[in-house]
């Protein structure tokens, strides 16, 4: 009697939907992660010598996202609202696909906006694409769907 084998899942095949809208194709996608901080706290009356660590604030990371640049200029648009003062969050999801393009896990990012923009690097002898990078701040990861 065999087990049933379950393959990971491959990370070439994901989309990236901002406000509901797959905006774009990203050649890549960083920063899905979360952290809660320790804290130390150690009362007088601790028969113990060392301290305990207690749950602190819990901080995401900026989500980072690449793509080849292209005449699209929404993104470059949405981070030039920003730098002029007007703040425009958005929801956004990362959608990780399997091989048959079937939606297996979508983690759901809440009130996004974009940080920091980078253009392309240029070499006249370079046989590569131009990529612009958007970074994202933002709220809260949730994963709606999971298999």
């Amino acid at each position: 009697m065999g087990l049933d084998r379950k393959d990971p899942y491959q990370t070439y095949n994901f989309a990236v939907e901002i406000d509901g809208l797959t905006r774009a194709g990203f050649k890549t996608c960083a920063g899905l992660d979360s952290t809660t901080t320790a804290t130390k706290y150690r009362e007088g009356t601790d028969a113990s010598l060392a301290s305990r660590q207690l749950p602190g604030l819990l901080s995401f990371s900026n989500v980072t996202l690449g793509r080849g640049i292209t005449d699209d200029r929404g993104l470059w648009e949405w981070r030039q609202s920003v730098a002029k003062g007007s703040l425009q969050r958005k929801n956004m999801s990362i959608v990780l696909r399997d091989d048959q393009g079937n939606e297996k896990i979508r983690w759901n990012i809440r009130n996004c906006w974009p940080t920091k923009w980078s253009g392309p690097s240029f070499d006249a002898g370079a046989e590569s694409i131009a990529i612009e990078t958007l970074e994202i701040a933002h709220e809260g990861i949730e994963v709606q769907k999971w298999g």
